[in-house]
């Protein structure tokens, strides 16, 4: 494709919507042609800001706009039409995290996009978190050779925008996109415990386990109910230790003690390793995950994280809530096997 400014359409004003649109609107190499959203003030304000074309309904955008691309921003029950529409046209998607409520919904994307040669890129945008490419640079060079545990930790204030999923498929597929990724592979069984204490039909509260081939295992806890924002990331080898704070991108490394402990009193004594703080450039994780899905419909090529990562996240997801409402561990061995016929 030209260096010409892209025609980018985007689908949904909510939080992540807003926030797409001040950085599309921002970049000198695009051009943000249509906005598409049901609320007339919040569309109203958006068209005025950005000089673009305001549709209330986004499959009419969708249908009545030239685009080079599109973000899909909107509710996640929307992700489906709306992606499905955008291949049939052939033009690139951005769909934010999750990819779908449901493993089907996201089989259908993911095989409509192989069928037409689409990229569908998924919004995981803590992937672009400078601390996370950092902390993935550093594993590949080996720093962890031999992973134990990967554990997170997300939590806040309840969301006014929730309402259509809970907490599981709106901020449990972040993780459980980023412990796929650093753990290399994919998990084959979960368990998961949850609760309802706030929200008035989905689950507020999740605790999940995840069990990968290796033997390493993972950790989730996420919920709406914690008064203050947390964004962790704890991941443990034999070599030491990870530890990174997504909110101010500090990223620390402590190595494993190699004294081999003494017996005092009948008790073994302990020794804490050496903390190594390292560097991080801080950068907006949003914008270069723009950049990558820029790129993409560009010069072409597999998006970072791609349609097969957010079907995974929305797969891992599910699985967990059905292990909760059936009280014993799920298995997630089958879905290679429908990501090869989807």
């Amino acid at each position: 494709m030209s260096a010409a400014r892209l025609r980018v359409g985007l689908a949904g004003l909510g939080s992540m919507g807003r926030n797409h649109l001040r950085v599309l609107a921002g970049r000198p190499d695009v051009e943000l042609a249509a906005i598409a959203d049901p609320s007339p003030e919040a569309l109203e304000a958006a068209v005025a800001a950005a000089g673009s074309t305001g549709f209330s309904d986004a499959l009419a955008m969708i249908a009545e706009t030239r685009l080079d691309a599109l973000v899909v921003a909107a509710p996640t029950m929307a992700h489906e039409p709306l992606a499905l529409a955008a291949i049939e046209r052939g033009i690139p998607v951005l769909v934010e995290k999750p990819l779908a409520a449901t493993v089907e919904e996201g089989l259908r994307i993911v095989g409509a996009g192989r069928r037409a040669g689409v990229p569908v890129q998924v919004g995981h945008v803590e992937r672009f978190n400078p601390a996370v490419i950092e902390l993935g640079r550093l594993m590949r060079e080996g720093w962890i050779q031999t992973l134990y545990s990967v554990a997170s930790r997300r939590a806040g204030p309840f969301p006014a925008r929730i309402r259509d999923v809970g907490v599981t498929v709106d901020l449990g597929t972040h993780d459980a996109d980023m412990l796929s990724w650093i753990a290399g592979e994919r998990p084959v069984r979960v368990y998961a415990e949850i609760a309802q204490r706030i929200h008035t039909t989905h689950e507020d509260l999740l605790f999940g386990l995840l069990h990968f081939p290796s033997g390493a295992t993972g950790m989730l806890d996420v919920n709406w109910l914690t008064p203050a924002k947390r964004r962790q990331l704890t991941v443990v080898g034999e070599e030491g230790m990870f530890e990174l704070d997504y909110l101010t991108q500090r990223l620390t490394f402590t190595r494993a003690a190699t004294d081999r402990p003494l017996m005092i009193g009948g008790y073994a004594t302990t020794f804490a390793g050496d903390v190594a703080e390292i560097p991080v450039t801080s950068s907006e994780p949003l914008a270069a995950e723009i950049d990558a899905f820029i790129r993409v419909v560009r010069e072409g090529g597999r998006p970072a994280v791609d349609v097969e990562d957010g079907l995974w996240a929305v797969a891992i997801a599910n699985a967990l809530l059905l292990s909760a409402a059936e009280l014993r561990p799920a298995d997630l061995t089958d879905i290679t096997a429908r990501l090869h016929v989807a």
